[in-house]
């Protein structure tokens, strides 16, 4: 079969020449471990069990055993969990069931249990179980001084419903290792973000006499606030917090009239401050000019959080207040100050006006910080100390046995199997399990490389990137910055005029180069091409007798995503930045977003009102400096390809309003 194919290049000879019944159990196995994955995600246990057998002694085996037993895990015995446990030692679905197992038994309050199996829980990184494994040392009398903080910041890190911290922040709160305050904090956080029942359940854990009239404050802000003339008590302040916050979120101008006129005198100085806090976020995600003002009204920054001060600092970059960036940035975590985001901005707002030698000093010293060639921010701090972005050096020849030993890895093995056979999911977990969390600190730099390599041999170019990206102190360009399709993609691009480094910086955020990637709103192949979108550029390029299977087909989807790419670029005046958020975002939008002032195009990037298009702005912008750098063997200018964004000039063509 094509995956024994695929597969048969990573076993040594050794492997090979025991592997006959093995070989004979993929072809056996393969269309059941399909039906098996089907059946898990339908939930159809008795499927599973049925088709299980079909399973044995195929490669995959582990990922049956798994989806099997996840399946019933509610039902399952302890006995019969333990048995996985050591059946499949080693392996990431071993780990991965007994996160799912912790999470069982913590739900039930089975601490004994909990506590026997959580210190060989090795992958670490679900914060409910880590807020179980907290909230039974607490209950044992052996929490670490910081257990508290530690709680919080993996419950403000949840968006969703959780068991797991809000147990945790109840015996935290008990035993005065949170104030009331912070689960207040929570509830706020999850209003906010309209996750009500999570915002239910922490006041339920502060203040649960005040669940009744939670739900007006939540579902019916205005007509809580009607009701009620004053604010006395904790719990009354807080519900009044709730329901303004409500409102922000929905409008802000009316929100804050309200606090200013009626309901700021009934509140502390820290629940005012918030209050403008998000007031003033949810008017800059407007790009709406108020913001800095409402910001203005924060008397004490130290009363806000991370996410609220980064709002502030970019309502103060659009509005030129650099030294009201560079104050919210000093109040914000370490943690979040040593981003190479606030890092740079920092120093920028140390170099604005009228700078001082030390001023300088200190902003060359953050510059020196983080400059290098990888991100945004960091070739721009590059920039800043005078010099360009130019390859790294190629780090050395990766020798025989280092190849041999990633071939030899038996995760890295069923990963690769599963994403051939097109268990792409799962291949990727079990990749990203081999590489980093199957051991202490995860794998060493050359190993990595290794991995990256055996990637970039099988195309499998997203895990090639993703794992070359985690090496520190070497820099594989060539596996960070592939380059396949190279022929088809530069000619393409220049034949309707693009830059090949453009569109290669595009590609790599897009799809990281697989081919039958597919979106959750339907964009598909290496360019992410929309089907609307696929039909009416077509159209516009006169592409006869389109169908929309072709979206699948290389070449056709990079001449339609070039073709569009270059439309967009067009509508926008050959801005990079604003073409690259048209195409993820749509064109109405930032049509939108270039509205009010002219901005240098770095502060209009890091104000674009969506996470996701706001971080595939930079990266887009970052990858085509690395590869226009990898291209032409020249150094390379990020801040040539921002230039300025503002509202369209008189002298520009009108925009292309038919452009999808």
């Amino acid at each position: 079969m094509q995956w024994l194919k695929i597969l048969t290049p990573l076993l040594t000879t050794a492997v090979l020449a025991a592997s006959a019944p093995w070989a004979a159990a993929q072809n056996r196995g393969d269309d059941t471990l399909l039906e098996m994955q089907q059946a898990f995600r339908k939930g159809d246990r008795q499927r599973l069990t049925t088709l299980l057998p079909g399973a044995r002694g195929h490669v995959l085996e582990p990922w049956a055993a798994y989806w099997e037993l996840r399946a019933r895990l509610d039902m399952a015995q302890p006995a019969e969990v333990n048995a996985f446990l050591q059946r499949w030692a080693g392996s990431y679905q071993e780990d991965r069931l007994r996160n799912d197992w912790l999470l069982l038994l913590g739900q039930r309050r089975d601490w004994e249990q909990f506590a026997e199996l959580h210190p060989h829980y090795r992958m670490g990184d679900d914060r409910e179980v880590r807020c179980y494994a907290l909230a039974i040392d607490q209950i044992r009398g052996q929490a670490a001084q910081d257990a508290g903080a530690e709680v919080l910041r993996n419950w403000y890190a949840l968006r969703d419903m959780d068991d797991g911290c809000a147990n945790a922040a109840a015996e935290m709160l008990a035993a005065r290792q949170v104030k009331p305050l912070d689960i207040w904090r929570k509830a706020r956080l999850a209003a906010e973000a309209n996750r009500l029942r999570v915002a239910r359940k922490a006041v339920e854990v502060v203040a649960p006499e005040a669940l009744a009239p939670l739900r007006e404050a939540l579902d019916a802000p205005a007509k809580y606030l009607k009701g009620h003339a004053t604010a006395r008590g904790r719990e009354r302040q807080e519900l009044v917090v709730l329901a303004l916050i409500r409102m922000a979120v929905s409008d802000a101008g009316v929100a804050a009239g309200l606090l200013e006129n009626k309901w700021g005198v009934h509140l502390s100085a820290e629940e005012r401050n918030w209050l403008w806090g998000v007031i003033g976020k949810q008017a800059a995600l407007a790009l709406s000019p108020d913001a800095a003002g409402y910001f203005g009204n924060v008397s004490r920054d130290a009363d806000l959080n991370d996410d609220l001060l980064a709002w502030k600092v970019r309502a103060a970059l659009r509005a030129g207040q650099w030294k009201q960036v560079g104050r919210a940035i000093d109040a914000m975590s370490p943690t979040a100050r040593q981003d190479s985001t606030w890092t740079y901005w920092k120093a920028r707002s140390l170099t604005a006006g009228r700078a001082g030698d030390e001023e300088r000093a200190q902003a060359r010293q953050l510059y020196e910080r983080i400059a290098a060639s990888t991100g945004f921010y960091e070739q721009l701090a590059l920039e800043e100390l005078g010099e360009r972005v130019t390859p790294p050096p190629a780090p050395a020849p990766l020798t025989d046995a280092e190849k041999a030993a990633a071939r030899a890895n038996p995760g890295l093995q069923r990963a690769l199997y599963a994403i051939a056979m097109g268990l792409r999911a799962e291949g990727v977990r079990e990749w990203n399990y081999s590489t980093n969390l199957h051991q202490a600190g995860g794998m060493a730099e050359r190993e990595l490389l290794a991995a990256a390599d055996l990637a970039c041999q099988q195309q499998v170019w997203d895990r090639c990137i993703n794992t070359s990206e985690r090496t520190k102190t070497v820099i594989d360009a060539g596996q960070r910055f592939p380059m396949p399709f190279r022929s088809a993609v530069v000619e393409r691009a220049q034949g309707v005029g693009l830059d090949p480094a453009y569109v290669y910086g595009l590609i790599r955020q897009e799809s990281r180069f697989i081919m039958d990637a597919r979106s959750g709103v339907g964009a598909s192949g290496l360019m992410q091409v929309m089907p609307a979108t696929a039909r009416w550029t077509a159209k516009k390029i006169g592409l006869t007798g389109f169908t929309p299977s072709q979206i699948n087909d290389r070449d056709t989807n990079i001449t339609i995503g070039t073709a569009y790419l270059k439309l967009a670029l067009d509508d926008f005046d050959g801005s990079m930045p604003l073409a690259a958020a048209a195409y993820n975002a749509g064109p109405g939008r930032p049509r939108n977003w270039r509205n009010g002032p002219v901005l240098d195009a770095a502060i209009w990037a890091e104000n674009v009102p969506f996470n996701e298009t706001r971080d595939y702005v930079k990266k887009v912008l970052a990858n085509t400096v690395n590869y226009a750098a990898i291209l032409t063997g020249a150094p390379q200018s990020l801040k040539s390809r921002l230039g300025q964004v503002g509202p369209r000039g008189s002298g520009e063509p009108e925009p292309n309003k038919d452009l999808p």
